[in-house]
């Protein structure tokens, strides 16, 4: 299997690409800064140089065609500012999207935050407020494509604890935490499981095992 992952230097998807390495899949790390590509061979992916702010849909497309699955792993990050919540959260989650379908990659991953259908709470920081609408807008895009065979994942709180291997998966699940090594464990169960195209799902750590939680919530 050949996945290309938006945000390929990050921790998600470094463990991601591990995990698809390890098991014999080929993965490619779409990223912005030369200076992270040998984070993602590291990781035991192949590195894509590509700014999402930036690229156009064919550009990206090229980048895509030929691949089985694409996931969209990418965030501004702490400390960016408002502007960048929109071009990256929002507005390359959407050309990540359009560029999958371009290039014939039906299968698609989008790593989500809770919290993001509704309208911030007042008392909210305006920059983080910016962070929700930009995530929630580009599920709503996402979600409304009949093109794409589509699965968002909304994790909880991220820790780097080790994984446990245990998860609370559901349509809803209630704030808490979760590892990022469990975020990328069912982004792999995910991956293979036809089912959960069309489910939106929110992700904390739990007490049943990660293929058994997956079979569970896409029934």
């Amino acid at each position: 299997m050949r996945t290309v992952i938006a945000g390929g230097a990050g921790q998600i998807a470094q463990r991601l690409e591990r995990l698809l390495r390890s098991r014999g899949d080929t993965p490619l790390g779409l990223i912005r800064s030369p200076q992270k590509a040998d984070l993602v061979r590291e990781a035991g992916a192949e590195p894509l140089v590509c700014d999402l702010e930036s690229a156009s849909v064919e550009e990206v497309a090229e980048l895509l065609r030929g691949a089985d699955a694409a996931v969209f792993a990418a965030g501004a990050g702490p400390g960016s500012g408002e502007a960048r919540k929109e071009t990256v959260d929002r507005a390359a989650a959407e050309l990540f999207a359009d560029a999958a379908a371009r290039a014939g990659v039906r299968r698609l991953l989008i790593v989500s935050a809770m919290g993001v259908d509704g309208e911030p709470p007042a008392d909210v920081d305006p920059v983080f407020a910016t962070y929700l609408r930009a995530k929630g807008a580009a599920d709503a895009a996402v979600r409304a494509r009949s093109d794409l065979d589509w699965t968002i994942l909304r994790p909880g709180r991220l820790t780097d604890d080790p994984g446990t291997g245990r998860i609370e998966l559901a349509a809803h699940t209630g704030r808490s935490e979760v590892t990022r090594d469990d975020v990328a464990a069912v982004l792999l169960a995910l991956l293979d499981e036809p089912l959960s195209v069309g489910h939106t799902l929110e992700l904390v750590n739990g007490d049943v095992p990660v293929a058994e939680a997956v079979a569970a919530a896409v029934r």
